[in-house]
Formats: structure tokens, sequence, C-alpha cells
């Protein structure tokens, strides 16, 4: 089949959740078969979306990808000035519409080429509810549409521009069953495709711990945070309750590895290794006594998945119920909501190496169910095969 993805950035740089869940299975989708293209901007920041990438077309690991200008950036400050005005005040849908145009990306060129390709491909896959992309790319294509929401209970889900949002696909892939029990609490799915899907993940072997412990100095045990370092993620949170409990606690510490958003303390408890190539994170996932995942926002964390995968046990912020539902239904970590919890919670499984190992092997087993590539492959063939006319 003819597939097309649109989603707000894509390219081998691009890191993001949802984008690197989109780009890894467009590309597996095309190692199935698939005639696979990608509709996206060329930015590669999402703080600006200011262009970046050249526009026109290229091929990256065997999708085509078509790339169109952004005709604005993001003035960031500005935008949640006025996404804080508009979450808490009655206003007009002019303003849900200037709202969406504050988020972006904004390419108009991109929704012409939609509306002038579609008859092109059999199916469009559209990824993340939240962006100008989805909401006016869902408007231009007419036929057969499915959404990835990869959505979380934020005020954004409640302005009457998402009604047509999630009005719009005929077919719906839920990264878990929370994330779909709490759209189902704004929006009705009655007569839509649905589907628990979430994306695959790797299983690496002959991981060369001890050659990435030697690599960075590391001397010490450690947990592992993998990921966006910025405060909307959590990690302010999580450096303040790791050194609060390692003050009392010697010999534990706190590494971090992905882009750097936000300063850290000079505290020798505290690394930071920066931006590593994905074998090292695998390899630094395993050598870690567990990771962490402190975000209140989740739809999925492929982090967490990737940790479990190589049997790493995690401990998670209880607020988000996706990594909530991990725990309990893999049986393979814990969550905390407060310090006092996540100080419990660090120092027992810091203190007991069985409860690691067998959490570790229990959420090995879930990503096996749940995760694994040719699973997330058949799941998608079988909504492609339902929406054929």
């Amino acid at each position: 089949m003819k597939i097309a993805f649109v989603v707000q950035r894509y390219g081998a740089e691009v890191m993001g959740g949802s984008e690197l869940h989109c780009r890894l299975l467009a590309e597996r989708l095309a190692a199935a078969g698939h005639e696979v293209t990608v509709f996206t901007t060329c930015a590669k920041d999402y703080i600006t979306w200011r262009n970046e990438y050249a526009p026109g077309g290229s091929r990256l690991n065997g999708v085509e990808v078509k790339r169109y200008p952004v005709d604005k950036a993001r003035d960031i400050a500005a935008f949640n000035e006025f996404s804080d005005w508009i979450f808490s005040h009655e206003h007009s849908d002019a303003d849900e519409r200037e709202w969406l145009d504050r988020q972006g990306p904004s390419a108009p060129a991109l929704f012409e080429a939609l509306e002038k390709e579609e008859g092109g491909h059999d199916h469009f896959i559209f990824f993340t509810y939240l962006y100008s992309t989805t909401y006016w790319g869902l408007k231009r294509v007419r036929g057969r549409k499915t959404l990835v929401p990869t959505a979380h209970d934020e005020p954004a889900l409640r302005l009457r521009a998402m009604k047509e949002v999630f009005a719009a696909p005929a077919a719906f892939m839920f990264n878990t069953d929370a994330e779909k029990k709490m759209l189902g609490r704004h929006f009705s799915f009655a007569g839509k495709y649905q589907d628990v899907v979430g994306v695959g993940v790797e299983f690496p072997v002959d991981l060369d711990t001890g050659g990435f412990r030697k690599k960075h100095g590391l001397e010490r045990p450690f947990i592992l945070y993998a990921g966006r370092i910025e405060p909307g993620k959590g990690c302010r949170e999580l450096v303040e309750y790791f050194l609060k409990w390692a003050g009392s606690n010697p010999g534990l510490d706190l590494v971090l590895i992905g882009n750097l958003l936000m300063d850290l303390p000079q505290d020798p408890r505290i690394r930071y290794l920066g931006f590593v190539p994905p074998r090292e994170k695998s390899e630094a996932m395993a050598a870690a006594e567990l990771t962490v995942h402190p975000s209140h926002f989740e739809s999925l964390c492929m982090a967490a998945i990737e940790s479990l995968a190589v049997k790493t046990p995690i401990l998670v912020q209880a607020e988000a119920e996706p990594l909530r539902e991990h725990c309990l239904r893999g049986q393979c970590g814990l969550y905390y909501a407060n310090a006092e919890e996540f100080a419990s919670a660090l120092g027992l499984l810091a203190g007991d190496e069985k409860l690691r190992r067998l959490f570790g092997a229990n959420g090995y087993a879930y990503v096996l169910r749940n995760y694994d590539w040719p699973r997330i492959i058949e799941k998608y063939d079988r909504l492609f095969k339902f929406m054929l006319p």
C-alpha cells in the first residue's frame, strides 16, 4: 500500500517522542513492503519552528520525505502567555484559531500539497493531535485517515477546536489503554476503528556496559534519566528529590543523557553525559540500577519501554497514568507522587538487587508481549485491511 504520514518534524536528528515514534514506524512499514511518504516541515527545533532542513524531496532509510517551509517562527514566550490566558478565560472560536496559529507549525504549502497529492496515497496517518499540521491537514485530506494522538491529559484537549480534530479521522491508534480511556472522557469514538498499539522497540544484545562505564568515568552505581532535560519533563523535580535523598544515602549517582534545556546543580552526584548514540543509550540503561521517568505527562514513554527491553526496572511519576500502567501490568517498577514516596521507592529498589532483577525480567517479558515490532506491524496491517474500500 501507499502510506502517507503527516508529522510536524521529521529527521534522524529529531528525537522528540512522537516524532521518533513516527519515524520508526514509517521505516518499519517501508521495510515491510509498503510505499511510504512523509509530509513534514523544514523545522528541526520545536521551540521556534525555524526552517533548518532544505525544502523539497529526499529519502531517509527507505522513506520518501517531502518537506515544506514554515511561514512564521514561534515566539514561545508569547505563545505560552497566550496559552495561559486561553486556558483560563472565556474565549471565542477565533481565539482558538489564533492559538493554533501561534502553536504552529504553520506551513501552507504542506497543506496545499496534501490536498493536491491525496489521490496518490491509499492511507494517511497523522501524528500528534496538538499541532497545526494535524488540525489543518485533517481538513485537507478527505479520504482514509488515521490519527495517532500521542495525548496526555492537558488543557489543550479542552479547546473546542479539538472536537474537530478527534471527529475527523476514521481510525485511532492509541499508545496505551490509559491514553484511550483518558481520551474517551473527552471525545466519542463510536463507530471509529480503534486499537492500542504503541511503538516497537529493539532488544539489543551484547551490550558493553563495562565499556560504557569506563568511557564516562562512572565508578559508582547510578540511576539514569534519558530524554529532554527540562522542567516540563519533571527533571527539576527529579534533581531536587534525588539530592534530598542522596544527602543521607551516599554512594549512588544520577546520570542524565539527552538534550540539556535547563541548568543543573554543580554536584558530583549529578552527572550529565550529553547526547549519546542509540546503542550507547542502551548500554547506559543496561548499566543503570534503574531508570527514572519523572514526567507528569506521557502517553507512552519510549525511554521506559527501552529500559525494560534491556531488563532494567523503572521508577516513574505516579501522575502519568500510562507509566503507572506499565508498572502495574508489567510488574516491572515502582511509582511515586512526592519526595517522600520517591525516597522510599528509590531506597527499596537501590537496596534490593533481587527485586531489581525480578522487575527487570518481568519488564522484558511485558515489552516482548506488547512492543515487539512484528506485533506492531501486524496491528497496522489489520488497520489497513479494515480501511480498504
